[in-house]
């Protein structure tokens, strides 16, 4: 990759985004480069939007000569139409949460699968994984199915608040990834009765939506159990199910992985993920 000699403004599209870690990430591993390395907020809530605001926000975004955006909840599917490309992994998953502006052209990336897979690889790596159940079926959920399917799930259920969304995920994924391998769940408890795993990609944990996804009576010791919240990075269902003695991941890896991608897809430079990974730590520290 060859560094970039203009400075780099980024930002972050979402709602209730204060406590993001990403800007910290992007500007610390953009001085650590040498770069002039831009990095905004672009609060919905705090701003009193929605996600009908995107295209005025795409669009001011472009005139004020912003390299990239990361997206985030609620807005990784909402973008999408507003798009003119898309990258492979966007297009399969269905969901974009890294959007580059280049040569007058929106491109959308989705660096949530890799960020998963890796922190996946990293902390879980030999976990059976004959079935699977995943909490919530949205921009991130749908990256987090493909990349529990590329490393091997058997069987995914997914339930979501909408069961709607969680039967058009299934049936995506198993056009992706072969017959039956996906499925919009039914009864809850009689999935986690018969998983070796629990995945949550709901914003349920977070610190501005406290609680957890399922009743804890359903989780026990021979679980494994892997969030993408990061904010906190211990959540109430991880705290609940280390005491039972699960094993257990928390967002933090996913949350820097799918960051130094992004950094590399606005900056034409390679991140040292390692770098960027104990820097995150420090934060939480």
């Amino acid at each position: 990759m060859t560094s970039t000699t203009q400075g780099i403004l980024a930002g972050l599209i979402g709602a209730g985004i204060q406590a993001s870690r990403t800007p910290a990430m992007h500007e610390h591993e953009g001085d650590a480069q040498g770069l002039r390395y831009l990095y905004r907020l672009i609060d919905l809530d705090q701003l009193k939007l929605d996600s009908g605001a995107l295209p005025d926000l795409l669009s001011a975004a472009e005139r004020m000569g912003f390299t990239g955006l990361n997206i985030t909840f609620p807005c990784k599917q909402a973008i999408i139409p507003l798009l003119d490309e898309l990258s492979d992994e966007a297009r399969g998953i269905g969901a974009v949460n890294t959007v580059v502006f280049k040569d007058g052209k929106r491109i959308g990336h989705n660096t949530d699968c890799l960020g998963f897979l890796e922190g996946f690889r990293r902390g879980l790596g030999d976990v059976p994984r004959h079935q699977v159940v995943q909490m919530g079926a949205g921009g991130a959920g749908a990256a987090v199915a493909h990349a529990l399917l590329s490393e091997g799930v058997e069987q995914l259920s997914i339930f979501d608040v909408e069961p709607a969304r969680a039967q058009a995920l299934a049936a995506s994924l198993n056009k992706h990834f072969g017959s039956q391998r996906a499925q919009a769940g039914g009864d809850l408890a009689s999935a986690m009765a018969n998983a070796d795993g629990l995945v949550n990609t709901t914003p349920m944990g977070m610190a501005k939506l406290p609680g957890m996804p399922i009743p804890k009576e359903l989780l026990r010791a021979a679980l494994w159990v892997a969030e993408i919240v990061y904010f906190p990075l211990e959540t109430e269902l991880l705290r609940e199910a280390r005491a039972l003695g699960c094993r257990t991941l928390d967002g933090g890896n996913m949350a820097v992985f799918q960051a130094v991608k992004a950094f590399e897809l606005f900056s034409g430079v390679e991140a040292d993920a390692q770098r960027m990974l104990d820097h995150f730590h420090s934060m939480n520290a």
